[in-house]
């Protein structure tokens, strides 16, 4: 069976590039000794992607319980939940053996009620401005949680608006320094704190240092994404994962196709928008991956209907890849992967989860 043979919309994962990016991470993470890779499964969410990315069913993070028990089932068993905790999911929790993190007083407080075997990480804001509490605040949910803290928690989600590598290391350090920071603050109040967990791709990528760190997380450096390699996590040519998509319309007035990959095979995330390079909803390749077709830019989507323009006036039915701006948002409507390894020929077929 080849990419010619598949019914579109759908996903392509080239393994070799995929290969390539989990190394490439790897090599990253060792320049710092004792530090482990914690893979945010959010991005792959395929136990096949586990076993290269997490092998020997090493540490992992999950960002749905749906994932948990996934994960769970397929063998792995140290999973940090990495969004914030409701009492009504810590029996679930519990009984998958999850970390989970928190920020909230009174979750804290249930936590550390439950009659489970489930152990938290408090969770510290470190400049993203999403959950978390700041740094001088972590001892009083660390108190609160008792024997049940496992550690400390962080995300410079604000790392995705550096445009610099000197942005980049600058994140990286504050992240770095935060962490370590309330760690520190519970050590010298008698606490014991067994992990300090921070990630993502690109200041795992930049961190100079991660002194005071004992895991990274990172996710989306598997696939890649139009995004990122603007980033400077990747080139262009490490999109690992791309949408097969078919022309199922000839606008030649306008210059454009129209493809049977749209909003929701694509996503609408317009994270481009801001980057150097706008690529609208994506960027039309050839069926080999490659940017035959110059800035060919999905410009416009709707439900199922992709435009893409300037494009070539293809024939009817032929088909293209197309990269995604954000990978983790343009898999998540899809039930699996079609693997290629640099060529047509699909090897293999890797399921993954979805949902909640």
């Amino acid at each position: 069976m080849t990419l010619d043979d598949l019914p579109t919309p759908c996903l392509v994962l080239d393994l070799g590039i995929l290969k390539r990016n989990l190394a490439h991470m790897q090599a990253a993470i060792a320049r710092h000794p004792g530090v482990v890779l914690r893979p945010h499964m959010k991005t792959a969410k395929s136990l096949k992607v586990a076993e290269l990315a997490a092998p020997g069913f090493g540490p992992i993070t999950v960002s749905t319980l749906a994932e948990a028990q996934y994960f769970f089932d397929g063998g792995w068993r140290d999973q940090i939940y990495a969004v914030g905790i409701t009492p009504q999911k810590l029996d679930q929790a519990a009984a998958l053996g999850l970390k989970v993190i928190t920020d909230d007083a009174d979750a804290a407080a249930a936590i550390a009620a439950h009659p489970g075997d489930i152990r938290a990480l408090v969770e510290i804001d470190v400049g993203e401005g999403r959950g978390g509490v700041p740094p001088d605040e972590a001892l009083a949910l660390a108190r609160i949680l008792g024997p049940r803290l496992a550690g400390i928690f962080t995300h410079a989600g604000h790392s995705y608006a550096g445009r610099s590598e000197e942005d980049m290391r600058r994140i990286a350090e504050q992240e770095r320094s935060g962490a370590a920071h309330a760690a520190q603050a519970l050590r010298d109040a008698g606490i014991a704190v067994d992990i300090v967990s921070l990630g993502s791709s690109p200041t795992a990528l930049y961190a100079q240092s991660l002194a005071g760190i004992t895991e990274v997380r990172a996710g989306v450096y598997m696939f890649g994404d139009l995004f990122q390699a603007q980033l400077g996590t990747h080139g262009l040519d490490d999109i690992a994962m791309t949408v097969l998509a078919s022309v199922i319309g000839r606008k030649p007035a306008r210059g454009a196709v129209l493809l049977d990959a749209g909003g929701l095979a694509m996503s609408k995330d317009r994270s481009t928008a801001a980057a150097p390079v706008d690529y609208g909803f994506g960027l039309m390749l050839d069926l080999d991956g490659a940017p035959s077709f110059g800035q060919a830019i999905l410009t416009r989507t709707h439900q199922e209907h992709g435009e893409v323009s300037p494009a070539p006036n293809l024939p009817i039915g032929a088909k293209v890849r197309v990269a995604p701006n954000h990978t983790c948002m343009t898999a998540a409507a899809h039930p699996c992967y079609h693997l290629v390894d640099g060529g047509r020929e699909v090897i293999a077929v890797w399921d993954r989860v979805n949902g909640w």
